[in-house]
Parts: C-alpha cells; sequence; structure tokens
C-alpha cells in the first residue's frame, strides 16, 4: 500500500463488548448463573426455551446495567423495555433472543482514554441488557472423522450488557486501550470479571475505511473471534491494512463478517453481514417494560464507587505518586484498596509503591496469583516497612524477609528474629568490625587515600560479610570515611 493512499484514508472503528454480569441467577429465571459449572447442570424450563415458561426479569441486573450507564456518562432511559431478536442457531434455544433495540436502558456516554500524550473521548451510543446464549463445544469422532457439536445450556439466559461505541476509534492500539479502560471500570464496579479468555468480555468490532475528512462511513466489516488484547489489536492491525490495500487497488469493500485466525494472522470471511431489519425485532410479549424515575437512578448512581480515572489522579495529587507508579497501583480496585491499606498503616507512600511495584508485584506474578490471595496482609506488609525504617533490618535482608511472610503469613517481627536478620546499628559493635577491615586490607585503604573512592565499596562489602549482612551499611560507610579520613 502506497504512502499516499495511508495518508488520503482513515480507518474508522467502532467496538461492541459483551459482558456477563456477576448476579446470584440468571436473567430471566432462578438457575444459578455459573457457566463453568458442569454441562447442562444450572437449567429449567425457561433457560432451555420449553413451550409455556415465562421468563421473569432479574432486577439485579437491570441496577449493575444503569450503573455501568453511569459510570460511562450516559443517561439512563426513564422507559425501557425488551425485545425479541430473531435468528435461527443452535446455541439458541428458543429461536430467539430476549434483548433490547429502540429503549436501551443507558445511552449517550463517553468513556476517555490517554493516547500519544493526549486524551481522548470516545462515544458510547448505548448499553442495553439481554441474555447469554447456550454454550457450544465443537469436535471431531475419533472413529469417524466427522465433525459434531455438543451444547451446553448452563450459558444460556446469564445476564449480559452490550456496550456499542460510536465509531470514534482509528487505530488498533485506540481499540486497545479503549477495551482496557472499559474492562478497568466494569471491574471497579464489580459487574463483572472482565475475563476475555473465560468469555465474561468479549469484543466485536466494526473497521470501514473512508477518506480522510469525510463524514459518511464507508461499508463496514464485522470482526469477530479475538479473545485477548493482543488478538483485538493484530486483528484490527490486519483487516485496518487489508481495506486500504483494497482500496488502493480500487476493489469495492463488501459488508460482511469476517473471523480473526490467530494462527494464520489474517481475518477470513464468514458470511455477508446481517441488517438490523433482518432480526425482526419486535417487543417482548411476556414481559413489562420498566419505568426507571430519576429518583431510581440517583440511587444508583449514589452507589458508584470511585471509578479509575478520579482514583488515577486522587493518588498523583495526594500521595505524590509518579504516573508509572500510579498506573500500576490503579490498574485494579484490589490492588489500589490494598495500597491504601497499607498506607493508612505506615504513612510513607513512595516506599510502599516501590515494593509493592517491585517485590510484591514479581512474587505475585511468579505465583500468578491475585493480590486478593496473597497471604501478607496490608498491615504486615507495613510492619515490614516500619523495621526499615527504624534500621531494625536492612533493606537487602529485608527481601528474604519479605519473601518468607508472603509465603506463610508470618509476621515481620517474628520472621527477622527467627532468621536472626535484626540489623546492628550500634556503633560500638561495628568499631572492631570497621577496624579489622582496615588492618586486613591495606592496599584498598591505600587507594582510598590516593583518591580511588570506590575503594570504600570494597571495605563497606567487608564489614557487611564479616557481619553476615546485619551491620547498618549507611553506619558502616560513616565509620569507615571517618577512620580513613582522620589517617589513623
Amino acid at each position: 500500500m502506497s504512502t499516499a493512499t495511508q495518508q488520503a484514508y482513515e480507518v474508522v472503528i467502532g467496538l461492541e463488548v459483551h459482558t456477563e454480569l456477576l448476579t446470584n441467577s440468571k436473567m430471566f429465571c432462578g438457575c444459578a448463573n455459573q457457566p463453568g459449572a458442569p454441562p447442562n447442570t444450572n437449567v429449567c424450563p425457561v433457560c432451555l426455551g420449553l413451550p409455556g415458561a415465562l421468563p421473569v426479569i432479574n432486577q439485579r441486573a437491570v441496577e449493575l446495567t444503569a450503573m455501568t450507564g453511569l459510570a460511562l456518562n450516559c443517561s439512563i432511559s426513564e422507559f425501557t423495555r425488551f425485545d425479541r431478536k430473531n435468528y435461527f442457531y443452535p446455541d439458541l434455544m428458543k429461536g430467539y433472543q430476549i434483548s433490547q433495540y429502540e429503549y436501551p436502558i443507558a445511552r449517550n456516554g463517553w468513556l476517555e482514554i490517554g493516547h500519544n500524550g493526549q486524551r481522548r473521548r470516545i462515544g458510547i451510543r448505548r448499553v442495553h441488557l439481554e441474555e447469554d446464549t447456550a454454550k457450544l463445544t465443537h469436535r471431531v469422532d475419533p472413529v469417524t472423522g466427522r465433525p459434531y457439536s455438543l451444547v451446553d445450556v448452563n450459558r444460556a439466559g446469564v445476564p449480559l450488557i452490550e456496550i456499542v461505541s460510536e465509531p470514534d476509534i482509528h487505530s488498533a492500539e485506540e481499540a486497545r486501550l479503549y477495551l482496557m479502560e472499559l474492562r478497568t471500570i466494569l471491574q471497579y464496579l464489580g459487574v463483572s470479571t472482565g475475563n476475555m479468555e473465560e468469555g465474561a468480555f468479549r469484543c466485536d468490532a466494526n473497521v470501514s475505511v473512508r477518506p480522510v475528512g469525510a463524514h459518511e462511513l464507508g461499508t463496514k466489516v464485522e470482526v469477530k473471534n479475538m479473545n485477548s488484547f493482543r488478538a483485538v489489536f493484530r486483528a484490527l492491525e490486519y483487516e485496518a491494512e487489508r481495506q486500504l490495500a483494497a482500496v488502493a487497488r480500487g476493489e469495492r469493500i463488501i459488508q460482511e463478517t469476517r473471523g480473526w485466525d490467530e494462527t494464520r494472522g489474517i481475518t477470513v470471511s464468514q458470511r455477508t453481514k446481517e441488517y438490523a431489519h433482518d432480526y425482526r425485532y419486535f417487543p417482548e410479549p411476556d414481559l413489562p417494560p420498566l419505568s426507571l424515575p430519576p429518583s431510581w437512578t440517583a440511587a444508583i448512581r449514589a452507589r458508584l464507587p470511585e471509578l479509575p480515572a478520579a482514583r488515577r489522579q486522587r493518588f498523583a495529587e495526594q500521595y505524590g505518586l509518579s504516573a508509572y507508579d500510579v498506573e500500576l497501583l490503579t490498574a485494579s480496585r484490589a490492588v489500589g484498596d490494598y495500597f491504601e491499606d497499607v498506607v493508612r498503616h505506615f504513612n510513607r507512600p513512595k516506599m510502599v509503591a516501590n515494593w509493592m511495584t517491585g517485590e510484591f508485584f514479581r512474587l505475585l506474578n511468579a505465583e500468578n496469583l491475585d493480590i486478593s490471595q496473597a497471604r501478607i496482609t496490608p498491615a504486615g506488609l507495613a510492619e515490614l516497612l516500619a523495621l526499615i525504617e527504624q534500621g531494625t533490618i536492612s533493606s537487602r535482608a529485608a527481601k528474604d524477609v519479605f519473601e518468607r511472610m508472603f509465603r506463610t503469613g508470618e509476621p515481620a517481627a517474628r520472621v527477622v528474629e527467627d532468621m536472626g536478620l535484626t540489623q546492628i546499628s550500634d556503633a560500638a559493635a561495628l568499631e572492631r568490625l570497621v577496624d579489622e577491615a582496615i588492618a586486613a586490607n591495606p592496599k584498598s585503604v591505600a587507594d582510598y587515600r590516593a583518591g580511588k573512592t570506590q575503594a570504600l565499596g570494597f571495605l563497606v562489602g567487608q564489614v557487611m560479610k564479616a557481619s553476615r549482612g546485619k551491620a547498618n551499611p549507611g553506619l558502616v560507610n560513616a565509620l569507615l570515611r571517618a577512620r580513613l579520613d582522620s589517617g589513623e
């Protein structure tokens, strides 16, 4: 593709995100919301789509949808209703999906991302509530070689919200940043796990190209089957390049649905794209419309937690942390809560941040653990940091103490005592070791006095070795300088 084509056309991307809600029961029945349970164990006549079974609306799901809409700066509809979306597929038990079309719960919002040093708002067209489909598992018979599919109805009827962005995204990287921020917001709200690998957070994209400066959208192609942030980035980058190259060759873009092939790194055509009228939407006759008065919406708004953007700003201002530290410590609500709990016990934010983003995150990643699974408590970490600041233990020895605390949950003081790591900060006790190091290393002494200051580090190391790492290095350094500078 020529540079001229790249400059003459821009990529336009809109994202449709489906996320499963963390409710106890399904959307329209009392079955447990546990998609990962043994196959077909959480089912009933309603989610099986049996004749005569009637749905009942899950109130908690409506509340979580409104909460999500508010967090995305949307307006909440005072009138909303459910519709039937009609299509035939083996994972759709009733032959139609209960969704929302004309009157979604939330609409006209925005989400802000940071890209290339600038903040950009991505519009949110709508947030609506629907039910998930069953899960299909595709297999091949080992004897006949014929493919077949198994249906697990546990997921059918699980509450699902669809978040539709405006076509305001212009690169694969912007799409990735949008999805990461959206998932973080959902996790802060506690409405979803946001786990893409388990299917709790799924993304489809509409991609088109148009001349720079044009307002009318080009022919859009829907891209599916992207189950990680990396897959989204690669798929959208490929599809954008494919369309730009096609335009450069004078070809017409076909409206279709394409799937991402992770192995080959390409999108492949699956079917022609459906239009809204193909689904024959009409109001769901078995469910009443809902009235969501302003007083109800105000009560939901009052329950919103501090959201990621607000917490990032507060962490920078209140704790004086760098942008890097702020980003890491607010990536999840649990990590931010842990950090603030430690600071409440030990008010040295930068020191706490250094230990959390360093040793703590290293061990969590090595063990593949979430911070909520860590055995060391915020009070326990604060106790260890206080021992370092008091000079009871050196920073180097503290790493060994922390690793044991991480694995056992023992209090810091007990571990320090048990490991015999209490730091020697008594000058009188260290003077003998300093004198011995000076006497045993006359060449290093001569080098230091000749201006080779690095020789001092060697002598400090000799004292630390003799004390088995227990000596206070700052005090050792001061004692050595005093001895050597005095000419004794």
